[in-house]
């Protein structure tokens, strides 16, 4: 209008476009009641107080539109499906396939997908402390006989053969 304002308040506005849209054949999502502070998370089905919500200035009431929670977990979801190529009921398939367990050290629970870095295959879901352990030793078997042999007490000594030139014990 000529003044600035609209013809219609918000919630007569509102209702217009919401049978509009369902004249069109559209799907409208109704509105969740919260209280002052709070705010609908759409993807967990729970209303939380505004301080479990990342803010977003863009937005009109000014939080992102899903709680922190289900954005860390989609973060994963995706990072796992780019990095991996696997979903997450994949991985809870690998992990059940383990027993739920290490398959190294078999105490912990396997949280980290461990990938071989020259193909990408994944090989299992392993815990923090045994696939930092195959990524310290660089996936490299000879390294990890070399420590295994370390820790029975069988270190390895080097016989010098010719000056730079050493011969591993057989």
């Amino acid at each position: 209008m000529r003044d600035g304002l609209q013809a219609y308040c918000r919630e007569c506005w509102s209702e217009y476009h919401q049978r509009r849209q369902l004249a069109k054949g559209r799907n409208i999502r109704p509105k969740v009641p919260a209280p002052d502070g709070h705010k609908y998370c759409r993807r967990c089905n729970t209303v939380k107080p505004h301080n479990e919500w990342d803010r977003n200035r863009r937005a009109s009431d000014g939080f992102s539109t899903r709680c922190k929670v289900c954005r860390a977990a989609e973060g994963r979801a995706g990072h796992r499906k780019r990095q991996y190529g696997i979903t997450e009921a994949e991985r809870d398939a690998m992990v059940a396939e383990q027993k739920g367990r290490c398959p190294i050290c078999l105490t912990a629970d396997p949280v980290h997908v461990d990938h071989c870095h020259k193909t990408g295959k994944v090989r299992g879901v392993l815990c923090f402390n045994c696939n930092s352990a195959l990524g310290k030793l660089r996936d490299d078997p000879d390294a990890i006989k070399r420590a295994i042999a370390y820790l029975e007490g069988n270190a390895w000594k080097p016989t010098l053969v010719a000056p730079g030139d050493c011969q591993q014990p057989s």
